[in-house]
């Protein structure tokens, strides 16, 4: 039977609100219509099934023997409808507590906690799972709809993500207490920088990304690494044990110059400032606590 010659839920239901209440007056305003609307739609109900389902009297309304038949079977219906929806709100709650969010590291460690426990405080039945990984990884997680929001780092937006600023960030060259250049007098330049093998994050984290478009923009020759390493944490190690200088986040490396463990190099001559961006799959508009999250990051 094709779909359009159902019967609709609601002249069901007032079907069966006509035999459990006595009358068709009393059954329109439960349904909250006119009486003349509920007539209107019990002779509809009638073309359609081809069946007389109620008596009119000068007493009131009731149910004819067919009637009553098509009222038990549509007891069935309704009940079968209202599981319905409650199946579906369900799982429209599971939805709404869960929250899968990827994000880059410089930006997982010291943006998004502060963003995580405003959400926790405005929707305190979220639960929140993040990933800390590279900028690369966290778009191909979101392309993939692995999670449905993302945050990274780098001069680009790789295609198919729609994005937004949530802030800016600033790279800077660091060394240890001990190396020459924490003693120098004149800032370091870009082509010296370049000439340099440092100490670095690995391919695909926006800090390395960031730092080779700076390079490439200004056409320097760029020396090979020192070491590649795969976190923050890991290359301030190694730029403090001496291995060599190291461009990080200022994010990043805040509390180490704040005690002496790292000396930050004045560097002139290259943008190494860049923009932090929310990102999601394009063509999929984000919901529930995504939309929440996505407001706190990035305040108008």
């Amino acid at each position: 039977m094709a779909m359009s010659g159902l019967p609709d839920l609601d002249s069901l239901k007032l079907l069966v609100d006509v035999g459990e209440l006595g009358s068709l007056g009393q059954a329109a305003r439960a349904a909250g219509i006119a009486q003349p609307s509920a007539s209107k739609r019990v002779v509809q109900l009638e073309r359609r099934l081809g069946l007389p389902l109620v008596e009119r009297t000068p007493r009131g309304s009731t149910l004819t023997a067919e009637g009553r038949m098509v009222a038990g079977w549509a007891v069935q219906v309704l009940a079968a409808a209202e599981e319905l929806m409650r199946a579906v709100q369900a799982v429209r709650r599971g939805e709404a507590a869960h929250l899968r969010v990827a994000a880059s590291m410089t930006v997982a460690e010291y943006l998004v906690p502060r963003w995580l426990g405003e959400l926790q405080h405005r929707e305190p039945e979220v639960q929140v799972g993040l990933d800390v990984v590279n900028s690369a990884d966290v778009a191909a997680r979101v392309l993939a709809e692995e999670v449905e929001l993302g945050f990274v780092e780098g001069p680009s937006v790789p295609e198919g993500l729609g994005s937004r600023v949530v802030g800016t960030d600033r790279l800077v060259v660091v060394v240890a207490p001990d190396h020459p250049w924490a003693r120098r007098r004149t800032p370091l330049r870009g082509a010296e920088l370049a000439a340099t093998p440092l100490v670095v994050r690995e391919p695909g984290s926006g800090t390395r990304e960031t730092l080779e478009v700076a390079f490439k923009d200004l056409r320097l020759h760029r020396a090979g690494p020192r070491l590649e390493l795969g976190s923050n944490s890991a290359v301030k190690g190694a730029a403090q044990a001496g291995a060599a200088p190291a461009v990080l986040s200022a994010y990043a490396v805040e509390a180490e110059v704040a005690t002496g463990r790292l000396v930050e190099v004045p560097l002139v001559g290259l943008d190494l400032v860049r923009d932090l961006c929310a990102v999601w799959r394009r063509g999929r508009p984000l919901t529930g606590p995504a939309t929440t999250l996505l407001a706190i990051a990035s305040p108008p």
